[in-house]
């Protein structure tokens, strides 16, 4: 189970629509920074910040080759948080499946005339 404050830097990162593009880009293979920043039009140190926010959440691992820096995915982390949505999926179809047996019963109130 992953503890609350992690959630809270995952989610926090996924946040960003930045960050969830270039989580998205590095699930293709590794990226440089000034690969993961061209998409954009931003600049190196922008990128690095949405970078850094990515790697204190866990979702990204950063290597410094010389003066490239290479940035990799990390999957376990995203697990984490679908495990725990996972149970608010359950908690919402549970409810949904509910109110469609509900809905779907025959309507008895205008049968009483």
């Amino acid at each position: 189970m992953v503890h609350e404050q992690a959630l809270d830097h995952i989610f926090h990162a996924l946040a960003d629509p930045t960050r969830r593009a270039m989580l998205r880009s590095l699930s293709n293979g590794e990226r440089t920074v000034g690969e993961l920043a061209e998409p954009f039009r931003m600049s190196l140190p922008g990128a690095s910040k949405h970078i850094r926010a990515l790697e204190q959440a866990g979702l990204v691992r950063r290597e410094i080759h010389g003066r490239r820096h290479v940035c990799r995915l990390e999957p376990t982390r995203l697990a984490q948080a679908h495990e725990w949505l996972r149970f608010y999926e359950h908690f919402w179809t549970e409810k949904l499946g509910a109110l469609d047996a509900l809905l779907r019963q025959p309507d008895t109130k205008g049968d009483e005339k």
